[in-house]
């Protein structure tokens, strides 16, 4: 019986620990053949020599890439050997990142920015370096590790969650582009136990929240049919997603009060009665231009 990702390429960054060394499984399992991505680091990457061990255990093909996902230099390398090794790229898996917590007003501007660059300009320099070959080979299927802390925010991660929030921008832009070419983008929000959430929740809770559970909704996401801009949930064994709509709103004409119109009326503006999914954000234009038409057809 072949599996679903039968002969599939896939790289998976920060994959010697946690939920990318799941991932790594996950993908291997059905049938992927995996670059393990990690940091060196003085242990010269015995992780991701471990997670490439277990996979080849298994029957699975799997090759390790000790790079700096904030290095583009490093993601050239690792989509270079995923080419010289298999000769196709299918499946990026943006999974490498880091916390730095602390409220905003004790936070360093050096810990935002270190954040930033590695949950989102790491995410970027892997991209970049597939994007060619899956334009060329027309498939690909690209995951960006959002997070409820972007989604919805959390005390003392304003610089993760502008981070993961960040993601999303980019996985719908990308998804927008990628789309003629048949690459598709979409977000996973996990909730794992991992290294990056010790200490955060209590032992009961962690013991369920296991970085296996989290790994199957990567399938969908990057199988033959996969969708496009969604934004899977996952965590315990439990599915959601998440949507980013947009109301369906109010016209004031008035312009010279319309502030103190919209205060009066902001409850209308938010009311979630027949919101949507945008396709893009040209969608807000075309339905502002609309609500202001149909508000001057009903004034003559």
């Amino acid at each position: 019986m072949k599996k679903l990702l039968q002969e599939r390429v896939a790289i998976v960054t920060g994959a010697g620990g946690g939920l990318g060394r799941a991932h790594a499984l996950e993908l291997a399992r059905h049938g992927a053949r995996v670059i393990v991505n990690d940091l060196g680091g003085p242990d010269g990457g015995a992780g991701a020599q471990a997670v490439v061990a277990d996979i080849r255990a298994q029957g699975g093909e799997a090759l390790v890439h000790l790079g700096d996902v904030t290095r583009a230099g490093n993601m050239q390398d690792m989509a270079e050997l995923a080419m010289s090794s298999w000769g196709r790229i299918d499946i990026l898996i943006n999974n490498a990142g880091i916390l730095r917590d602390k409220s905003f007003a004790k936070m360093a501007l050096e810990d935002f920015r270190l954040v930033l660059e590695v949950h989102v300009m790491g995410a970027v320099n892997a991209t970049k370096a597939v994007w060619p070959q899956m334009q060329e080979q027309q498939y690909g299927r690209i995951v960006m590790t959002t997070s409820s802390s972007g989604l919805y925010g959390n005390f003392g991660q304003s610089n993760y969650g502008a981070a993961k929030m960040a993601l999303v921008g980019l996985m719908q832009t990308l998804a927008l582009e990628g789309d003629k070419r048949n690459i598709r983008v979409n977000c996973l929000a996990p909730s794992a136990a991992t290294g990056m959430t010790h200490g955060i929740l209590p032992p009961e809770a962690l013991a369920r929240l296991t970085p296996e559970q989290v790994s199957p909704a990567l399938i969908p996401l990057v199988c033959e049919d996969a969708p496009n801009r969604t934004i899977l949930l996952a965590g315990a064994g439990s599915f959601e997603a998440a949507h980013i709509t947009m109301t369906q709103g109010i016209h004031i004409a008035d312009t010279a009060h319309a502030g103190e119109q919209l205060c009066q009326r902001l409850a209308e503006v938010r009311s979630r009665e027949g919101e949507r999914v945008p396709g893009s954000g040209w969608e807000q234009y075309a339905h502002e231009l609309k609500l202001g038409e149909r508000a001057m057809e009903g004034a003559e």
